[in-house]
């Protein structure tokens, strides 16, 4: 695109708002941000809009009328602003341009993209790919729902090197060209109704992701996942799936049993073996699957499989995803607040053998508690509730069974949710914020979530 003359209008503040406006204002386009909350609303959630000031950008905040799409050629949308707002379906109307920061990235990008999607895991899995990648390439970027806007890190890392993104259904709702050359759909389950309105919607944004690719393109699944699994059938790329319960005729796979066994590639009439899961540096049946992914993704990104083991077991996961904290008298405490759905929770009480102190709740997303209430009956032995949800959370647990005299109300405070898990736990107890919730209703983000519960519990280390 000749960006010059052309006058872009940026829908969502927010870092992916930020670096396309800064962007296309870079470029040489007349420029014009809109936030449909106040200025003082948006400074409170730690947005500084003074050097798109200093740039030159046009900021407009509050009611996004229609007589905005005046003389605007086209339309970056942030994934926080969903394309049924009025203003992105009044612009569809007049056969305006609308793209995601994602699409611009793509854009932009002089070096490959390699995609990763699902419902969990999927940050753990680009980390990790990332620096996968750093063994073939010099120069690697990764970006996206990660928290980097992708398109700042397609520019900075210009050709000759390969992105590692990760993609969320948000991202891909404003979406048409964009095209990963390797593409991992690691699972889906149910989350983000509320958004897309339907299970078959939000799958339908995931497969997004790969509807560009082309037989040159390569399309990671996951096996274990049916619904991943029958993705295959929409697949224009070269599947490769893999496992942790299969030995598959073509893939990437565990041998063995899942908790020791050997991770192989089988390719093209090849096998290379890796290394054992009990290596890993990520711990949990969870981490294993993602580690197959990003190392099914990095082998079709050129890597060789020998240079990805130091890396595999080196890598000791992100923060806020059963995140290790500290150790009080005995006593583990782990931050898992990237549990922001009942899916993710249940993997994270897997990894733990059982007497978990659980600080679960937050805003509700409102799916179903039936299975992670059958394994919060199983393996925690004190259920500490905090925010929105706590009320549906209760009467859940107790209508699976677990004991009215181990539920404890913290309220709106995860300083109360803390005292009360420090005062009840001993060995071999295990303190685990895992909330199988979104944290809006007290927090701006799970990562200031997280951060809260571990700044409370250092506190009492240092006691």
């Amino acid at each position: 695109m000749d960006w010059k003359q052309k006058h872009v209008l940026v829908i969502g503040a927010g870092v992916s708002g930020f670096a396309a406006a800064r962007l296309a204002r870079r470029f040489g386009a007349e420029v014009t941000l809109s936030d449909a909350k106040s200025e003082a609303e948006l400074e409170k959630l730690g947005d500084d809009f003074s050097k798109l000031r200093e740039l030159g950008v046009t900021l407009v905040f509050g009611p996004q009328q229609e007589a905005m799409l005046e003389g605007v050629d086209l339309v970056i949308v942030s994934p926080a602003v969903p394309v049924r707002i009025p203003l992105l379906q009044a612009a569809y109307a007049r056969h305006i341009k609308v793209m995601s920061e994602v699409e611009l990235a793509y854009d932009i990008a002089e070096s490959p993209i390699c995609a990763v999607t699902g419902t969990n895991g999927k940050t753990t899995t680009t980390t990790l790919l990332g620096l996968l990648l750093k063994t073939h390439y010099e120069k690697v970027g990764v970006g996206g729902n990660i928290g980097v806007p992708l398109s700042e890190v397609a520019l900075e890392t210009g050709g000759g090197g390969c992105l590692a993104a990760e993609i969320s259904s948000y991202q891909m709702e404003a979406t048409e060209h964009f095209h990963p050359h390797v593409a991992a759909v690691l699972n889906v389950t149910p989350d983000h109704i509320v958004r897309h309105g339907s299970m078959e919607v939000y799958q339908a944004m995931k497969e997004r992701m790969f509807a560009e690719q082309t037989p040159e393109d390569y399309l990671v699944l996951n096996y274990d996942d049916e619904r991943t699994r029958g993705m295959k059938d929409r697949a224009k790329g070269r599947v490769c799936y893999f496992s942790r319960h299969q030995e598959l005729p073509e893939g990437v796979f565990v041998r063995g049993d899942v908790r020791d066994g050997l991770i192989v590639i089988r390719w093209n009439d090849g096998e290379y073996e890796l290394c054992h899961t009990n290596e890993l540096g990520i711990k949990g049946a969870h981490n294993v699957e993602n580690a197959l992914a990003a190392v099914a993704s990095a082998f079709f990104a050129g890597c060789e499989p020998a240079a990805m083991v130091p890396v595999l077991k080196s890598f000791r996961g992100v923060e806020h995803r059963i995140e290790y904290v500290t150790t009080i008298d005995g006593v583990p405490y782990y931050n898992d607040s990237k549990a922001t759905n009942t899916d993710s929770a249940i993997k994270a009480l897997e990894t733990f053998d059982g007497h978990i102190i659980l600080l679960a709740g937050g805003d509700d997303k409102m799916t179903d508690l039936t299975d992670f209430m059958k394994l919060v009956c199983e393996r925690v032995d004190e259920l500490i509730l905090i925010g929105r949800a706590a009320a549906r959370f209760y009467d859940a647990a107790v209508a699976n069974g677990f004991p009215e005299a181990h539920i404890y109300a913290a309220g709106y405070s995860m300083e109360k949710a803390v005292e009360l898990a420090h005062a009840l736990a001993k060995e071999p107890d295990v303190v685990l914020l895992s909330p199988a919730c979104a944290s809006f209703d007290m927090y701006h983000g799970m990562a200031e979530r997280g951060r809260d519960f571990k700044r409370l519990v250092h506190l009492y280390e240092q006691n």
